[in-house]
């Protein structure tokens, strides 16, 4: 019996991709743990390993085909000899879900979920969408792959006793392999969702042929959206429609740090290490958090995660979108080890080469638009975040010393976005104020 192979959910915020590669063909005989595919998610191109031994029996999708979506089949797999030329694929189950646009897990979720099979290189990580349920039994009929049903047949095992750890819940091999004479209990059937309190479907605004109407006649180019600039837009918007943003600024005086920052990286030449003013951003929010901890937090839909050590994302744009790789405990790291992170995981992220653990997390985030000559703005917080940082250009000034005396200063204008179901002003206020302190006492960071 034919096995379909489905288009897996490389990321949280897949709902679809595209089928770059296939790294098998028709009749190739394949292992668990085999490459199949390169799938270009919304994130990254990554590698698709097989779960489950047998023959490719046939190909559904062609390569380079784009929007294929979450769970449904794109390929045939079976046992040697088996005629599958006629076998077709059946229809895949919806998998839009609003929820599926998120670069983290439901907030609020109690259960822990466990990496999905067959996902790509260093996505293990990743949590597949949330948007189909486990399809290892529907009604009568089980799904399960021929060489499981032979070993359960075997060992006089059940296979309605037993649960698939495969896609969609099939059962696969090792599943009744690990099965004993006398499999558990089968899982009561899980409670239909709830519909009562659901999030409305968010507004779409204007249709996409309504506005065209309104430039008809005049010359224009049309951009498709890919998968990236799509979650983006989906995220941007839930952020603001959905966390209740204030805003917290203050101007920092840089030139303390800018003649620390020279110091240091003459003494690090040797060793290949130069400092960037982001670097010391990094580092003052990561103390600044664990000075002031109850601002080191998400929010989880119904409570809030207070988290203990400092892990800082920080924004890189690339070409059609950005990421937001995370620096796990910056509060315990030294200032070139920081630096040395930073620019790794920004040159991958612009090759779209990160693993799902390195941009997903945090508690905090910086966006850094000072190089670019901007001299302030106001972030979006990027959920379940609680706050952001954005920081702007650092300009001559004048300002007036502690002395009552005025001088020229080198300023940096900062943005503090905060989620007020998590972070009260006052709050707020102290943590961008221990930002400062750090930023305009350079030294004590080394401490």
């Amino acid at each position: 019996m034919a096995t379909e192979i489905l288009m897996p959910a490389l990321s949280p915020t897949m709902e679809e991709g595209t089928l770059a590669k296939w790294l098998v063909k028709e009749g190739d005989t394949v292992q668990s743990g085999d490459l199949l595919a390169e799938i270009e998610t919304d994130k990254a191109t990554m590698e698709f390993e097989a779960v489950e031994e047998g023959v490719i029996g046939k190909l559904l999708v062609a390569e380079g085909t784009e929007g294929v979506k979450v769970n449904s089949p794109i390929a045939l797999i079976g046992e040697e000899g088996e005629d599958m030329s006629s076998a077709s694929a059946s229809t895949p189950a919806d998998t839009s879900s609003a929820d599926t646009a998120s670069d983290a897990p439901p907030a609020g979720a109690s259960e822990k979920t466990a990496p999905a099979k067959g996902y790509g290189k260093g996505a293990t990580d990743a949590t597949p969408a949330a948007s189909s349920p486990p399809a290892g039994k529907d009604g009568d009929r089980i799904f399960a792959t021929p060489l499981a049903r032979r070993i359960a047949k075997d060992k006089g095992l059940d296979l309605a006793q037993i649960e698939g750890s495969g896609p969609r819940g099939r059962i696969i091999k090792v599943d009744v392999e690990n099965a004993t004479a006398q499999p558990k209990a089968a899982k009561a059937e899980a409670p239909a969702a709830k519909t009562e309190g659901q999030k409305p479907a968010m507004p779409t605004g204007m249709g996409a042929d309504q506005v065209a109407a309104m430039y008809q006649g005049r010359d224009y180019e049309e951009v498709s959206l890919d998968g990236m600039r799509k979650v983006i837009a989906t995220r941007l918007v839930e952020a603001k429609q959905t966390v209740p943003h204030f805003y917290l600024r203050r101007d920092i005086e840089l030139d303390a740090l800018l003649k620390f920052r020279s110091q240091l990286n003459k003494t690090l030449e040797d060793r290949g290490v130069k400092l960037s003013v982001n670097d010391f951003i990094i580092k003052a929010c990561a103390l600044a958090l664990q000075e002031v901890p109850d601002a080191n937090a998400v929010w989880a839909g119904d409570r809030v995660l207070r988290m203990k050590a400092s892990d800082v994302a920080v924004a890189v744009a690339i070409e059609g979108g950005l990421f937001t790789p995370v620096l796990q405990d910056a509060e315990s790291r030294s200032l070139s080890s920081l630096s040395t992170q930073m620019k790794d995981l920004a040159a991958r992220a612009r090759d779209r080469k990160l693993a799902p653990h390195e941009y997903q997390g945090g508690s905090f985030a910086i966006s850094n638009l000072g190089m670019f000559g901007i001299d302030n703005f106001d972030a979006i917080i990027n959920p379940p975040h609680a706050a952001i940082l954005a920081v702007g250009a650092g300009a001559k000034k004048p300002v007036v010393g502690e002395d009552g005396e005025l001088k020229v200063a080198t300023v940096m204008s900062t943005t503090l976005s905060v989620d007020h179901r998590v972070i009260d002003g006052a709050l707020g206020a102290n943590l961008l104020n221990a930002i400062k302190t750090h930023l305009e006492n350079p030294m004590g960071m080394l401490a």
